[in-house]
């Protein structure tokens, strides 16, 4: 399983992947605004809150469906038409950080909720990103999880629903070495390894 920018990959790179048997997934940033994607314009600044910590991004305002469906229904497009497995949508957890925006854990379950739709009614599956706090409630929502870090931040069993539902969960860290997370993360059944932060393809994976 490859997980690749939705935005900087061509349908070819895709194309590759699945003719080496590859299974591949559509990143995008679904909560965030960021300014360098080619759709940035044609979101309304009445949108756009604080920024999340990453140059050039900011967080969205989830309530605004009415402004958020359109837009993101044609990134899911995007994968589509590419050739994509599947979705990750990315800072799905608006609700826990300051956004500028008043947001409550019913306006993200319902706007996760909505992303998911979104992919599934384009014949993708959708993965559940972080949001450690709902997965009781959207874990019939979503296909599979991803995580960053769980095991540094002591947090990987609570992506257990996932797992006891037979759906993978493929998780990340960054700053531990694999001896001190791969055998927890074998014994809760995730799918796990090592990458550094530039993303680039070097991994190690949990053997």
């Amino acid at each position: 399983m490859y997980d690749i920018d939705g935005f900087d990959h061509p349908a070819s790179a895709v194309a590759d992947l699945h003719r080496r048997g590859r299974k591949v997934i559509c990143y995008l940033s679904t909560g965030a605004w960021e300014d360098f994607r080619p759709d940035a314009g044609e979101f309304p600044k009445s949108v756009l809150g604080r920024g999340n910590g990453w140059k050039g991004e900011r967080w969205l305002d989830i309530r605004r469906t009415d402004v958020l469906e359109p837009l993101m229904a044609r990134r899911m497009d995007l994968c589509r038409e590419k050739g994509f497995d599947a979705v990750e949508p990315d800072n799905m957890d608006g609700y826990r950080n300051r956004t500028g925006f008043p947001l409550t854990a019913a306006d993200q379950l319902r706007y996760n909720r909505l992303i998911a739709r979104l992919a599934h009614d384009r014949g993708l599956a959708v993965g559940l990103k972080n949001d450690l706090d709902q997965i009781p409630e959207l874990v019939g929502d979503f296909d599979f999880a991803v995580n960053e870090q769980c095991a540094e931040y002591d947090e990987c069993a609570e992506l257990t629903p996932f797992v006891t539902a037979g759906k993978a969960v493929f998780h990340v860290e960054y700053e531990l070495a694999t001896r001190d997370f791969c055998p927890g993360a074998r014994e809760l059944g995730l799918s796990s390894m090592l990458k550094k932060y530039d993303l680039g393809v070097w991994r190690e994976p949990c053997a």
